[in-house]
């Protein structure tokens, strides 16, 4: 159903002028089944919203709607919702003339073709755009789950369950990624021709406030992942978020992963090396408190690893904490850098945070200046970060080359023009009293050359590199 489009460096088609329409989807597990709700969020290139649609999708009288400790749905919640039939021309309308964009293109596009070929419609192919491949290509970062990349790339708001919140990040990121870093289509996007699809009623979910993410959703974004990312990872990950887990979510979690074809001895592996590597994030700020000790014990136990989340508390100081600001790829690739090297990130300026990094986009009467001033934070250029956070060692001085003692020359020379004007004035002299004209120009020849000798030797060489 989405087609993923090549993109390019400069040289390409530009994305300026084009529309995106960003998807995503909530489904009943890892491997294509149902569909359970829908979100698409319509931008322009600019960022202004042109549309949203957000609808619950009822899979079948009965049918279980997955995994609610992932999602947040239930059955109850979907009854009365939508088919997913009758939500699919409301999503194609929306879609109309523009490039789908989503996070993770080919899981969705395969849960999409599933769905569509389960109800027999048919579906022209829609050209498509994966910010996951995309932010791949453009900055190195421990892993690649939308909320990491969000954060990279300085976007606020942090996605949440539904999955309108994630259309919503995932346009945002779009309009970053595509608009700033350069990408260039590799051919042209052609939109298919829709025809106008009759609108059917939706059932949007009710959006609730997040809770302010804790110690360890932030250090979820410094977990390293493998290469080719680990889709049940991204499900524990976003389930332990909120540093407590229970033995039924766990069990959820395993039936997922049992349903998708994961062996029990895979499933342990990968939550052992979670918790190891959430511990060893947490041991590398350099303060543990005995909450986050306690919480990732919590969360090991009921992973059935607990001997890996023998966490100590500890107060060796005030970890680094970084907020970026700015607009710029050079912003981007420094908040990239932060999560990489594993120092604590921050969205928001607190009393925690211990640097605050601007770039050329963020005004000079910035609020948050003066407020980091105020909380005793260091305020750095985005240019000059990397070296200050101690990311990169300092640039090497220039030698300097000393140049030899010229005194002695200088006085040398200059006595030596000394005589060159003497001679020269006695020349005057002779010739006004009468002297031959020979004896005249001897004397002459002899001063001029004394007068250039000894501006030769006193004026210092033009300077050579180096030299200062």
């Amino acid at each position: 159903m989405i087609e993923s489009l090549p993109l390019l460096g400069a040289g390409g088609h530009s994305t300026a002028g084009v529309d995106f329409t960003a998807l995503e989807i909530r489904t009943t597990g890892l491997r294509p089944g149902h569909v359970v709700e829908l979100a698409a969020v319509r931008v322009r290139a600019d960022g202004f919203v042109v549309g949203e649609l957000s609808t619950l999708v009822d899979p079948g009288p009965g049918i279980p709607p997955g995994p609610a400790v992932v999602h947040g749905i239930t059955r109850e919640d979907l009854d009365g919702a939508p088919a997913f039939g009758a939500a699919l021309g409301s999503l194609l309308n929306l879609c109309r003339g523009s490039v789908v964009v989503t996070h993770d293109l080919p899981l969705v596009d395969a849960f999409l073709r599933h769905e569509v070929t389960r109800i027999g419609a048919r579906v022209p192919v829609l050209p498509g755009v994966g910010t996951l491949a995309a932010a791949r290509a453009a900055l190195p970062l421990p892993n690649y789950r939308l909320a990491t990349v969000a954060h990279a790339f300085g976007i606020a708001a942090r996605p949440g369950p539904s999955a309108l919140s994630g259309a919503r990040t995932v346009a945002q990121l779009a309009v970053g990624l595509l608009g700033r870093h350069g990408f260039t289509f590799a051919v042209p996007p052609v939109p298919p021709a829709l025809p106008q699809f009759a609108v059917g009623p939706v059932r949007p979910r009710p959006e609730e406030p997040l809770d302010e993410p804790g110690w360890m959703a932030e250090a979820l974004e410094r977990v390293v992942a493998g290469q080719g990312g680990d889709a049940y990872l991204d499900l524990l990950a976003g389930v332990v978020a909120d540093q407590h887990l229970t033995a039924d979510e766990v069990a959820e979690l395993a039936a997922l992963a049992a349903e998708a074809g994961w062996p029990a001895d895979r499933v342990r592996a990968t939550h052992e090396r979670f918790v190891v590597a959430v511990r060893e994030i947490a041991e590398r700020d350099g303060v543990v408190t005995a909450a986050e000790a306690r919480e990732l014990r919590q969360v090991a136990t009921a992973l059935g690893v607990g001997e890996a989340g023998d966490l100590r508390p500890s107060t060796a100081g005030k970890p680094t904490r970084v907020l970026v600001l700015g607009t710029t790829v050079a912003a981007d690739r420094l908040r990239a850098r932060v999560l990489a090297e594993g120092v604590k990130p921050a969205k928001k300026l607190t009393a925690s945070v211990t640097h605050l990094v601007v770039d050329a986009t963020v005004p000079v009467n910035e609020p948050r200046l003066t407020r980091a001033a105020e909380l005793g934070a260091v305020v750095l250029d985005v240019r000059a970060a990397p070296v200050e956070l101690g990311f990169e060692p300092p640039p090497a001085p220039r030698p300097v080359v000393v140049a030899p003692d010229r005194t002695a020359a200088v006085v040398g020379g200059r006595l030596l023009m000394g005589v060159g004007l003497l001679l020269m004035f006695i020349v005057v002299v002779a010739m006004f009293a009468g002297s031959t004209l020979g004896a005249g120009i001897f004397l002459a020849v002899l001063g001029v050359g004394a007068l250039l000798g000894g501006w030769w030797i006193a004026e210092p060489a033009p300077p050579r590199p180096g030299l200062r």
